[in-house]
């Protein structure tokens, strides 16, 4: 989600990115000619200040993503063993209505006379034969009636004990997930309030900083030989391509997953899933899950993962360019591959086999145009109050 802080090193055979030092503050002079920006801090330092934030920010979403995941796989448990537990108290039911005739039948032998004295007193040698067969058979079905009503309590009370903890389990899921949510709130209640004490020129400044970094960083990650494949993608992958590049111009939104915002992850796995491949929902489970490649190998529909953490995900969409939905204040759009510091490649279908024929999907006017890091003079919020949420 940050902009590229740090210059990326990149080998063809290495998928991971690595950071130089930072362009010196003096290298950018400060708008109206001053020294320093807001608070006496140059713009470098300010910019470091942002992505520091915002990468906050994201990692905190991520987090929040995984937990209302988990929150979405344990409502569905919930309510799987809570439909289990209703049938197996119904079964339970039907035991004891079973079991009740059964008491009632032994009753009625116990006050008159037992079947097995009419069978000795009967005269017809075959129908005591008959009543014989009768009284073996009453036998097993009183005793698959005890031992249904057994196996149905023993059931019932196993599934009531994991539908009490699944219950429990989803009450601290919910808790955490609350917690997680302000914890983002709060990064960018953080981010908001810088935005908000910076002018435009100074705003215009980070950006063009960020900008300069970015294309310096991306001119020496093709000068390494990566992103030097030119494989086509598989036809899940085009599907997941033409998705993503249908999605532009969205806003960004910290927990969204479509149709109309998104956050990073939330734009590669709905591009994934509408491609008819489903994949896991935040960057860092897509980073730990997936079949990784390496930078020279890139495909269009590729995950490009961001930050030793994993907290950032992109879209390959070839020629050195991804798909993403960057941060707050921007919009989905078209960005360098390094703009932000590549952590390595994933696939998420690598056993597809690349199209003989492909021709990319054409983009529409302004895809490139706009914020890579959200906080340029058009983002900003127009004062500390307003909402980037």
């Amino acid at each position: 989600m940050s902009g590229m802080l740090l210059r990326l090193v990149c080998t063809a055979a290495l998928a991971a990115g690595t950071v130089l030092a930072p362009v010196p503050a003096a290298a950018v002079p400060e708008p109206g000619g001053g020294a320093a920006g807001a608070g006496g801090r140059s713009v470098a330092e300010l910019l470091t200040e942002l992505q520091t934030l915002y990468r906050e920010a994201e990692k905190a979403t991520e987090t929040y993503n995984a937990t209302e995941e988990r929150l979405k796989e344990q409502r569905a448990e919930t309510g799987r063993l809570e439909r289990a537990l209703a049938r197996t108290r119904l079964s339970l039911h039907d035991s004891r209505g079973a079991a009740g005739r059964l008491a009632r039948q032994q009753y009625q032998s116990v006050t008159g006379l037992s079947p097995y004295v009419r069978l000795l007193l009967a005269d017809d040698p075959r129908r005591a034969l008959d009543q014989g067969h009768v009284i073996g058979q009453l036998a097993r079905e009183r005793a698959e009636t005890v031992g249904r009503l057994t196996g149905d309590v023993k059931e019932a009370r196993a599934l009531a004990r994991r539908a009490r903890k699944a219950l429990a389990d989803r009450a601290a899921l919910t808790e955490r997930s609350r917690t997680q949510r302000d914890e983002v709130r709060q990064r960018l209640d953080d981010v908001e309030e810088l935005l908000a004490s910076l002018s435009a020129e100074q705003l215009a400044a980070l950006a063009e900083l960020e900008r300069s970094r970015t294309d310096e960083a991306q001119e020496e990650l093709v000068a390494s030989g990566a992103l030097s494949g030119g494989t086509p993608p598989s036809a899940a992958g085009e599907r997941a391509v033409r998705y993503a590049v249908e999605q532009l111009g969205k806003p960004y939104e910290w927990g969204a997953e479509g149709p109309a915002a998104y956050d990073c992850s939330g734009l590669t796995s709905e591009a994934w899933g509408a491609a008819g491949t489903p994949v896991p929902r935040t960057s860092q489970e897509q980073w730990a899950r997936l079949e990784r490649v390496p930078l020279t190998e890139l495909r269009p529909g590729d995950l490009v993962v961001y930050f030793p953490e994993a907290t950032h995900v992109a879209l390959y969409l070839g020629d050195g360019r991804v798909v993403q939905a960057p941060r707050p204040g921007a919009r989905v759009k078209v960005s360098p591959v390094a703009a932000n510091p590549v952590l390595g490649a994933v696939r998420p279908d690598p056993d597809g086999r690349p199209l003989p024929r492909y021709v990319p999907p054409e983009l529409p006017e302004g895809a490139t145009e706009g914020s890579d890091t959200g906080y340029s003079a058009a983002y900003a919020p127009a004062a500390p109050e307003t909402s980037l949420r």
